[in-house]
């Protein structure tokens, strides 16, 4: 017996999107950063905020907002980036308010309240989140501007020289009518993009034409120019702006994505060694940096003369006085750092209320922004795709490396903000934009392969079935 059947095309099995897993989580973030705002108005006062109805409102309204642009435009998107983001956002808005009740930062005659602002910032960086999903329908189109990002990252690097110092670096451009802004934020997004389209380019001859020597494979000399260029890039602009947080961010990122291009651990040797040879020869006569040098090695030395080493031993008793669990929101002293406890230093203040095991648990929200723009970097289908990703992971990664082990003593302090948690117009909003591009590139790696159109032109098929 014999039976005839026709073949037909079998169409793709439609991926799960997770959005729904997504607004789960964002509404968890935005009950967790309005149960904090409410831990610190009874701690402080023993009753709830007076603002507390009106800051959980905007949260939610800025997570919501969000949510529903990626689920309208990036449906297969990542579906922790944002929750995470807006978890880091909520609770670094508690932690300012919270700084922003001192009595003894009231007194200081510079003082003004922070948090009202960052969460005008906040809404600015969620508002650019969402035009980076509306206009950028594809990250590969960044891929044409490579060499006009890298002029555009030079300009937004350059322009602080051309303004006075503050707090002995040149790391702000003032603009009346708006105040301060630090293009360094803004500059780490579109040097990354500058890195990925040409190491795209250049990485076979990167990574194939070398030199064995000691167990190692050395670049030969004329592919040495672009690592030695961003090298003397970050050093001058160490010199010039004396700005250590900025030039060990680049550097360290240009390092990261040549060996993700390349897979040479010479690459990495090299970079450090360079990194290492180019600190060590501005800190021996930039007196900034050696000023931060002394109050790393020895942070009580210069109690009550010199200001660095006073706030870094401020530093260090607020997280040795925080504990394991910590003392409470809104029952500590990390005020005592005085002038930068909600920028520089509002890891301290983590440290102190929350304890180790708060600071563990941001530093492990912060390792899973960095896994999630790892594990994007991985499903990519394009090497431009995968390079932004780990760049701009990378980045992140060593943003919150270079301030949390500047704030903990492990190295120099650098000036720079924690991201989403620290009070700043430019890292908010800066970040945002960062965490939509990411977001962007994960919708396309996990954007299911259409079916394929079935052929008109089929032909019958026999299956003979005894």
């Amino acid at each position: 017996m014999s039976v005839v059947t026709n073949t037909t095309t079998i169409g793709a099995i439609d991926a799960p999107s997770r959005r729904n897993t997504e607004l789960a989580l964002v509404i968890f973030a935005v009950a967790i950063s309005v149960f904090a705002y409410a831990n610190v108005g009874l701690a402080l006062n023993g009753e709830l905020p007076a603002g507390m109805l009106g800051y959980g409102a905007g949260l939610a309204l800025l997570g919501g907002v969000a949510h529903l642009v990626v689920r309208r435009f990036a449906k297969y998107a990542d579906p922790l980036l944002l929750p995470l983001a807006t978890l880091l956002n909520g609770l670094g808005l508690a932690l300012i308010w919270r700084l922003d009740q001192s009595e003894r930062l009231a007194r200081l005659p510079s003082f003004a309240p922070a948090a009202s602002k960052q969460l005008i910032f906040s809404a600015m960086g969620v508002a650019l989140f969402v035009g980076v999903l509306l206009l950028l329908k594809d990250h590969r189109i960044l891929q044409r501007y490579t060499y006009i990002s890298m002029v555009v990252a030079l300009i937004l690097l350059i322009l602080p020289m051309f303004f006075p110092a503050q707090f002995g670096a040149k790391i702000w451009i003032t603009i009346p009518g708006i105040g301060s802004i630090q293009p360094g934020e803004f500059a780490k997004i579109i040097i990354a993009i500058f890195f990925s389209g040409y190491l795209m380019v250049k990485r076979d001859a990167l990574a194939l034409a070398s030199r064995r020597f000691m167990g190692m494979y050395l670049p030969r000399g004329r592919d040495l120019g672009p690592i030695l260029a961003i090298w003397a890039m970050s050093i001058l602009i160490l010199v010039f702006e004396t700005d250590l947080g900025t030039s060990l961010l680049f550097f360290g990122m240009f390092v990261v994505m040549l060996y993700v291009a390349t897979e040479r651990t010479s690459w990495i040797v090299f970079g450090l060694t360079m990194s290492a040879v180019g600190a060590v020869g501005v800190a021996s006569f930039e007196p900034h940096v050696q000023d931060r040098v002394t109050a790393w090695l020895d942070p009580f030395a210069g109690w009550g003369t010199h200001a660095a080493s006073e706030q870094m031993a401020q530093v260090l008793m607020a997280f040795g006085s925080g504990g394991t669990l910590g003392t409470g929101l809104g029952q500590g002293n990390s005020d005592l750092i005085l002038f930068a406890a909600n920028t520089d230093f509002i890891l301290a203040t983590v440290g102190e209320e929350l304890g180790l095991a708060g600071v563990m648990a941001f530093l492990l929200l912060y390792g899973l922004i960095v896994e999630r723009g790892v594990r994007t970097a991985l499903a990519a289908r394009d090497p431009f795709g995968k390079l932004l990703a780990i760049g701009l992971s990378g980045a992140f990664a060593i943003q919150v490396f270079v301030v949390a082990g500047g704030v903990m003593g492990l190295i120099p302090l650098t000036g720079m903000t924690m991201p989403f948690l620290a009070a700043g117009g430019s890292s908010v909003i800066a970040n945002w934009a960062l965490i939509g591009i990411l977001i962007r590139i994960s919708d396309t790696a996990r954007r299911p392969a259409p079916a394929p159109a079935p052929s008109t032109d089929a032909e019958m098929t026999q299956v003979v079935r005894p």
